[in-house]
């Protein structure tokens, strides 16, 4: 029964891939993460590596299946006007929801993924600007596989 146990929880521990410092995308959407077959996402966390220029500058998430429409995961979009190196992102996991944000480097569990996640198909995890501004993030995420090739890698 343990050993179970400890087999079920190693199945379903969430596996975190981290994606390096790199400048923002300029006013495109860019794949940040390669996803092969379905996940299911139960973090995504940015941080400011370099200070955002002081000019309207907002970022989105959006799923990009392989088969499907595009959808924005976080529709309301964060201003991330001048934020500072060491400002954190979190993504709620609620469909539509903006981006929260904490220039002090702390984040609630609430502005974190609500349980269960965020359910993505084959296909990219794109993070798309609406202006070309300087500044950098790097961006960590944790999911948990639901079929047995399923993977998620940097793009």
């Amino acid at each position: 029964m343990a050993h179970e146990l400890q087999q079920q929880h190693a199945e379903t521990a969430p596996i975190i891939v981290e994606r390096a410092a790199a400048s923002l995308p300029q006013t495109a959407q860019t794949a940040y993460f390669t996803i092969t077959g379905r996940v299911l996402i139960t973090m995504l966390v940015g941080e400011v590596t370099t200070e955002v220029q002081a000019q309207a500058t907002t970022l989105q998430w959006v799923a990009n299946p392989t088969v499907g429409a595009d959808v924005t995961i976080t529709s309301a979009g964060l201003d991330a006007t001048g934020d500072t190196v060491g400002t954190l992102y979190g993504v709620t996991g609620t469909l539509a929801s903006q981006i929260d944000i904490r220039a002090s480097g702390v984040l609630a569990p609430s502005e974190l993924m609500a349980s269960p996640g965020l359910l993505l198909a084959a296909g990219t995890l794109d993070l798309k600007t609406v202006a070309s501004s300087t500044g950098g993030t790097k961006w960590t995420i944790h999911y948990v596989p639901l079929d047995s090739n399923s993977t998620v890698v940097t793009a």
